[in-house]
């Protein structure tokens, strides 16, 4: 039997693995060890099937779609699995693999104090399902579902420890994502009376029977529901408070795939149901303030995980104007960034968590001397620093240069301004992360007074004092993040094939699948997963 044959059957595992995993790792609550196991064989597992089915929807250069319950499509839940979406999940099992390792010799570590294992385990799982359903949905409703499974999820991780910081920044994180919800929620039902479905492909193809002004606002609204969740400034107000109060592998794990999960619906909205009503311009002046004002707002934090937080926000910038040149190169060059990132932000994170627990505090007004004191942890943070930060021949400058590329073919006024607003948010972002890396790592005692006055302006950033206590750094929590290293790095020595994939994704998308396309190539199954 081949993978083509059976690639179609291993689609709804991708959601209820995860989802059978999160129930007996629920059952085992008082069972570490048994809970460990299984969250590290789902996630492994997921793994394999979705680089299966990567490597069969490429090859076969078909998209995969399986009718859940045996309905014909467009009636019933549609799972459907493209380039796109096999990529990303690929992608999003490595980090969350990755990060899972991180947790648990975090929880050996701290007794589970930080990352509670009975509650951790089962949430952790159930965000992995939500995160792969909205990749693989083929319906609107079924998207909302999916962001619904991951929201819930991450409702609770975020609030691990239940400090009072994590509960009132969970308070607004919960509140954002409530009014995100209902404006998706209210948009697939305007969209459901005008259109009468919400299959995305049927969609796409009645979309052009209603006018433009109709169209603008249905358009408008998924944009609007979306942007809250993908940290689109203005709507990113959010997330700098957010992040930064989790337990360390919930930020990164969080940071990595949350907002790209938005990014995802933003790139299926505009390459798929409104590509004849296109808001390019608007998103072009949206990435140039996300790039601007987000790393403004790095420049001006004293604590590396706001820091990172706020370059978090400023390189979503990137994704959306990649989408806004709307060019196949320029969708295959944002498909290829939103890799590079969700991988080295994800890094970033885990290192700065290293650097946490080395150093009792992650301010850098007071972390110094770690290059003597922690080497492996300053190798650690440097490598994905300088990659987020576009210095060749690392992927953060393989995606810029192919974004800028994309860009120049098209050579309009606004892209040189955007392409230059590009290059100033690089090196801006390179200059907070180095700062950093001097205060943090090169500085000295002996040399702290004079450099202390020198940056005496961020003694009033938010979080400038804050300390904790130091902690052992298990063996398990530093592989884990040597393999993330790796992994950023293997994306620059592997970025010719990766990027071939990106580019076939990119003129995939702008040319639409068909609904009889995607009744012939479905498969229906005899009852739900």
């Amino acid at each position: 039997m081949s993978l083509t044959t059976i690639a179609p059957a291993l689609v709804p595992l991708l959601v209820t693995l995860p989802l059978l995993g999160a129930a007996i790792a629920l059952i085992a609550g008082r069972h570490r060890r048994t809970q460990v196991v299984v969250s590290v064989v789902t996630l492994t597992a997921v793994l394999v099937i979705a680089a299966i089915l990567l490597y069969v929807v490429d090859t076969g250069d078909k998209p995969i779609a399986v009718s859940v319950g045996g309905w014909p499509i467009p009636f019933g839940i549609v799972l459907y699995v493209d380039r796109l979406s096999a990529l990303l999940v690929v992608v999003s099992s490595i980090v969350l693999l990755a990060v899972l390792l991180f947790s648990i010799g975090q929880g050996a570590a701290d007794g589970d104090d930080d990352t509670p294992v009975s509650i951790f385990h089962p949430s952790y799982l159930i965000l992995g399902a939500g995160i792969f359903n909205a990749f693989i949905a083929g319906d609107l409703f079924n998207l909302y579902v999916g962001f619904e499974i991951l929201l819930v999820a991450s409702y609770v991780l975020i609030t691990l420890g239940s400090t009072e910081s994590r509960i009132r920044t969970g308070v607004v994180y919960i509140v954002v994502s409530l009014v995100s919800s209902i404006l998706f929620l209210a948009a697939i039902a305007m969209i459901y009376g005008a259109l009468g479905t919400v299959n995305m492909v049927q969609i796409s193809e009645r979309m052009g029977e209603l006018p433009q002004q109709t169209q603008l606002v249905l358009h408008l609204m998924l944009l609007l529901a979306f942007s809250i969740k993908a940290a689109v400034f203005p709507l990113s107000f959010w997330l700098p408070d957010s992040y930064p109060t989790a337990p360390a592998p919930v930020t990164a794990v969080f940071a990595g795939l949350l907002t790209k999960v938005g990014v995802y619906a933003i790139i299926r909205t505009e390459t798929e149901m409104f590509l004849d009503n296109d808001v390019n311009m608007l998103l072009m002046f949206v990435a140039l303030a996300t790039m601007i004002v987000g790393v403004l707002g790095a420049v001006a934090q004293a604590e590396l995980k706001r820091i990172l937080s706020f370059t978090l926000v400023s390189h979503i910038g990137y994704m959306i104007f990649g989408l806004a040149i709307a060019t196949p190169a320029a969708i295959g060059a944002t498909i290829y960034y939103m890799v590079h990132h969700i991988v080295v932000q994800t890094t970033l994170f885990l290192a700065v968590g290293l650097v946490e627990r080395r150093a009792g505090s992650t301010s850098i007004l007071r972390v110094k001397g770690l290059m003597k004191a922690a080497p492996v942890i300053a190798v650690l943070y440097f490598i994905p620093a300088i990659n987020l930060g576009g210095l060749p021949p690392f992927s953060g400058f393989i995606g810029k240069y192919a974004l800028f590329d994309a860009a120049a073919q098209v050579g309009t006024p606004i892209m040189i301004v955007l392409m230059v607003g590009g290059i100033v948010t690089s090196l801006l972002t390179l200059y907070a992360l180095m700062r950093a890396w001097n205060l943090s790592f090169w500085r000295e005692d002996e040399d702290s007074a004079e450099t202390e006055a020198r940056i005496s302006y961020l003694g009033t950033a938010p979080a400038a004092g804050v300390s904790t206590e130091r902690r052992v750094i298990p063996k398990i929590m530093t592989a884990a993040t040597t393999g993330m290293v790796a992994i950023t790095v293997a994306l620059t020595v592997f970025a010719g094939p990766l990027y071939d994939v990106c580019n076939r994704i990119g003129e995939a998308l702008l040319q639409p699948v068909s609904l009889t396309q995607l009744q012939d190539d479905s498969t229906g199954t005899e009852k739900a997963p």
